[in-house]
């Protein structure tokens, strides 16, 4: 996360636009469906998860940050990467990184726990939502979302979002208010929950070192998650020894908490 960036977010924290864990009233550009994402499983025909080899390969959506899906690798003895319903991962980067920056995080981790990945890059320097409001990021997503389901079998029980720093603020937000289809989310280092709706009571990993200096601990997670929990949520928090980054045991024991 950049220096300007963590300006910008300590603004809208000392202005009242965002306050951690808070249970927001609807989003700023005044659409109480602004967050929602439509793909779902099944929406669209599938090819049964056939021609998909492991590995990495961009969607096509667009010319410029465009988003990536990383299929695993097959277990010994199957036939294709996706023999059967895959659990699938939405991945977000943090500010000012890409796809590829996303799916750095848990892509060396996605063949041994048999879970595809899908980051998208977000329009701008980072999400929208961080800047206000739900808005051409959401499309994008939806899209992206779409895609993979038409091209990978996914199984509709483990389907979950992911992010780190930025990305991880808005993993929270738009979590929450799609857990009629995340039915986990994995925060790392986040720094607040978006203002959003709020749908069903999808479980929560949150992650943050104690000697973050991007994003101090004692302002965003030690508050969002006592937040989230006296909201019903199922939060599991982890605190490491470190600064603002994702260790690679924490995102093993990330992935191992998804029992996927």
């Amino acid at each position: 996360m950049s220096r300007r960036s963590l300006l910008s977010a300590a603004a809208l924290l000392a202005a009242g636009a965002f306050i951690p864990g808070c249970r927001p009233l609807r989003s700023t550009d005044g659409g109480s469906h602004a967050a929602h994402l439509a793909a779902r499983p099944g929406n669209v025909a599938t090819n049964g998860g056939t021609g998909n080899p492991a590995g990495q390969r961009p969607l096509g959506l667009v010319a410029e940050r465009d988003a990536l899906l990383y299929v695993p690798a097959a277990p010994a003895g199957a036939a294709t990467a996706a023999a059967g319903p895959l659990p699938l991962l939405l991945v977000l980067h943090g500010a000012g990184g890409d796809a590829a920056r996303g799916l750095s995080v848990l892509s060396g981790l996605s063949d041994e726990f048999g879970i595809a990945l899908m980051s998208p890059a977000s329009r701008t320097g980072t999400w929208d939502a961080i800047r206000g409001s739900y808005e051409d990021d959401v499309a994008q997503i939806d899209a992206g979302l779409e895609e993979a389901f038409s091209t990978l079998d996914v199984d509709p029980r483990r389907i979950g979002i992911a992010g780190f720093s930025d990305g991880a603020s808005y993993a929270l937000g738009l979590g929450l208010a799609n857990g009629d289809l995340f039915s986990r989310i994995l925060a790392f280092s986040p720094g607040f929950i978006p203002s959003g709706p709020r749908e069903a009571k999808p479980e929560v990993f949150i992650s943050h070192g104690r000697a973050d200096d991007v994003l101090p601990i004692r302002a965003t997670s030690r508050r969002i998650v006592p937040s989230l929990e006296g909201d019903g949520y199922s939060v599991t928090y982890r605190e490491f020894d470190g600064g603002h980054a994702v260790p690679p045991e924490v995102a093993r024991e990330a992935l191992d908490w998804l029992g996927w």
